[in-house]
């Protein structure tokens, strides 16, 4: 009797065990959890606490850079109205080129004359392809109606204001080895197509060489002497960003009342309104992690 039952009785079930790669366990689902599945869920665990002082000090950079744009435009404008002639032009273009280069020097850790050989000779070759190629650009969009041009500018400014990288420069450095993203570079190629479709409408060489310096240098060179200044102290990138929005503020009430309520608005919207939206948002934040995540290497796969 004792041994029939012995027979009948079925054996013990296997524990289960929490194995990555081991097919299925013999008495278990694929998708089988234990009790003890939900003990490792963390809540919140890699949410940012921000700080409202914090983030609209941190959105400083996109409104300085947003007032750089806008005094482009402003030169372009008075530029293509005859407003300001060449030689003016070209004072505004070796005044940048001059405040830049040594904000550049200065704002270095590392000054050596291989650094000031570099600078050098990279501003030279960029100044004279300008010249050399200023005759193409003139003539570039001679068969283009001027509306097409104004409304492509225009979409072209926005796409580069859209796309730009605020955190960072474009161009780098010397001896920095991170390359810029893909939509960095988009940015700043339709930077440059504006440019070429203002120059082409000028009436001269001078001209268009001065317009194209000044675009280039301020596209080019703008973000990373801004991003030199606030690695350098960021008091003093802020002070810098505060007197170029008053000084773009004014400039821009003197062409038109209009355009100036809404550059204000803009950096309004962009230091307070957006910061606060930030914040707020946090609230509503909900995520969950636990033992269902992906791996992440602790270390960098290129090393």
């Amino acid at each position: 009797m004792n041994l029939s039952v012995g027979n009948n009785s079925s054996p013990p079930r296997p524990r289960w065990r929490k194995v990555a790669y081991g097919g299925m366990q013999p008495g278990y689902d694929d998708n089988h959890t234990d009790e003890s599945f939900l003990e490792g869920m963390v809540m919140n665990a890699s949410v940012v606490k921000r700080d409202m002082v914090k983030v609209m000090l941190d959105s400083v950079s996109i409104s300085e850079y947003l007032c750089i744009v806008a005094l482009v435009v402003l030169v372009w404008t008075c530029t293509l109205a005859s407003t300001i002639d060449e030689n003016s032009l070209l004072f505004i273009d070796v005044s940048l080129l001059v405040s830049g280069f040594l904000i550049l020097l200065f704002t270095q850790e590392m000054l050596s004359f291989n650094l000031l050989l570099h600078y050098f000779l990279n501003i030279s070759f960029f100044i004279t392809a300008l010249y050399v190629l200023a005759p193409i650009y003139q003539t570039l969009t001679r068969s283009i109606s001027s509306d097409s041009i104004w409304a492509v500018t225009a979409s072209l400014v926005i796409l580069h204001l859209f796309l730009h990288d605020y955190s960072e420069s474009t161009v780098k450095a010397p001896g920095v080895l991170k390359h810029p993203a893909l939509t960095s570079c988009i940015s700043l190629n339709a930077s440059v197509v504006a440019s070429v479709f203002i120059a082409s409408r000028l009436p001269s060489r001078v001209h268009v060489f001065a317009i194209m310096l000044f675009s280039l240098q301020v596209f080019l060179f703008a973000p990373l002497v801004t991003y030199c200044i606030k690695k350098y102290s960021f008091r003093l990138h802020l002070c810098f960003s505060i007197s170029l929005m008053a000084m773009t503020l004014s400039f821009v009430y003197m062409l038109h009342r209009l355009l100036f309520v809404l550059l204000l608005s803009l950096l309004v919207f962009v230091n307070v309104v957006c910061p606060y939206w930030l914040i707020r948002i946090q609230e509503y934040k909900f995520e969950i992690n636990g033992p269902w995540d992906e791996a992440k290497l602790c270390f960098d796969i290129t090393d």
